[in-house]
């Protein structure tokens, strides 16, 4: 990780070994593959990230401060970590199919702990929680692409983008609340 962190996204095999302390057919000892190694790398960064990130959920706190905290953290993480992060995200570093894509796991992971709160709020207004799922999977997959963009784009700040998520994550959570919970409810109202 630490290579990773110095050279980038498009470190090589000789990089990690040296930063290792190690030759690369000792390195080689250790993972199969470069397959081998981006799998072990990228379920620790996601573990990372996805400790950070579940450990804010609290269904207590109100929606709004929930979705601002779930975003921050989110952007704070891929910015301190960028190289790491496009490492994982890239997949450029695998040479074979992927038994699981840690990626995709982690967004699900977050997306379904997300979800439960969510619903779970949704209930407690005596609303349908029936679209919670979607919606959580859909912010997630919003925030994630956003941030993508932004570690390359950088056209605005952190604090910017993090604003402009919430708004737009704020958005459809307010119009499911207005709804109560129900898209047939919101087709009735228009």
């Amino acid at each position: 990780m630490r290579a990773i962190r110095q050279h980038g996204p498009d470190v090589a095999m000789d990089d990690i070994a040296t930063e290792a302390g190690v030759s690369k057919p000792i390195l080689y000892r250790y993972f199969l593959d470069k397959g081998d190694l981006y799998m072990a790398v990228s379920e620790t960064a996601t573990q990372q990230l996805r400790a950070v990130l579940l450990s804010g959920l609290d269904s207590e706190v109100d929606p709004r401060t929930l979705l601002r905290m779930m975003i921050e953290t989110y952007l704070t993480f891929i910015e301190q970590e960028p190289e790491l992060y496009r490492f994982v995200v890239r997949r450029s570093f695998t040479d074979r199919p992927l038994p699981q894509d840690p990626v995709t796991t982690n967004a699900v992971l977050i997306s379904e702990a997300l979800a439960i709160v969510f619903a779970d709020q949704l209930r407690r207004l005596g609303l349908d929680p029936g679209g919670a799922q979607t919606w959580a999977h859909a912010g997630v997959g919003m925030v994630q692409a956003a941030g993508d963009w932004w570690l390359q784009d950088r056209t605005l700040s952190r604090e910017q983008l993090r604003d402009y998520l919430l708004m737009m994550a704020w958005g459809s959570l307010d119009a499911i609340l207005h709804a109560g919970g129900s898209p047939a409810r919101m087709l009735d109202s228009s």
